[in-house]
């Protein structure tokens, strides 16, 4: 006579909770960024390292606009009002101070630094298409060149000594020039040395250059570089110059 197992030893496959077929699911949980305050905070921490300053320009900043608020206040029989409307832009101020040094400081931190002048490049405004990775490189001295293309054309910004980057930015300008003969293609070269442009200035000398293209012709001319593919057919994360064979499975051939 067959006997039943017991119900007693039996164990459910599933120990947590059936969910009825209309039951939300359970809301995952929500990940806490860090408060405004707690980023500023951080923000003036990381700067005040590479500016020792900056503590002292922020509240001669302060000060500055509170006195001046309150003698036009105290001028017009009325310096609680100057100091309520004082206090404020006395702060904004202060963080208008920040913010320079600190993205002063950011740029100081990367500075010498590969990819540091495709980074200058991600501080670009809208209307530019900034290409991530380089489309040009040299994977011995780790040489760059990056490019963005807005209404004044295609920019081309190198990265390296003159004498070594050249010969890159000589073929990416002959190689876009075939392909785009009537689009200006300029020309940065980021560093400390003569004719060159630190990256902290980079952003700021793009955009006082003077637009030749429209909206739609910038769309135009990202497509068209775009289609020929790149020129880089080597893989993230792989240096050709450290490549070696794999002498055991020659052998075992």
């Amino acid at each position: 006579m067959a006997t039943s197992p017991d119900s007693s030893n039996s164990t459910p496959a599933s120990d947590a909770p059936k969910r009825g077929l209309f039951s939300r699911k359970p809301k995952a949980a929500k990940v806490k960024k860090p408060s405004r305050l707690k980023q500023i905070g951080e923000v003036f921490q990381m700067t005040r390292q590479h500016d020792p300053m900056v503590p002292w320009l922020m509240l001669l900043a302060f000060l500055g606009v509170v006195a001046v608020s309150f003698g036009v206040g105290f001028a017009l029989d009325n310096w609680i009002t100057g100091l309520i409307i004082g206090i404020p832009l006395g702060i904004l101020a202060a963080t208008l101070i920040l913010s320079r040094r600190a993205e002063r400081a950011a740029f100081a931190r990367i500075e010498n630094q590969p990819g540091a002048s495709g980074a200058a490049l991600g501080t670009l405004k809208r209307g530019w298409i900034v290409e991530e990775q380089p489309v040009a490189v040299n994977p011995r001295t780790q040489d760059a060149v990056f490019r963005a293309i807005g209404r004044p054309g295609v920019v081309l910004v190198s990265e390296g000594p003159t004498t070594r980057v050249k010969p890159l930015l000589d073929a990416e300008r002959k190689r876009l020039a075939r392909i785009l003969p009537n689009v200006t293609i300029h020309v940065i070269e980021t560093g400390r040395g003569e004719g060159q442009v630190p990256i902290s200035q980079v952003a700021k000398k793009m955009t006082k250059m003077k637009n030749e293209l429209t909206k739609l012709e910038v769309s135009t001319v990202s497509k068209r570089i775009s289609s020929l593919g790149s020129r880089l057919p080597i893989p993230k994360g792989i240096d050709p110059y450290k490549a070696r064979p794999d002498r055991k499975a020659a052998r075992g051939r």
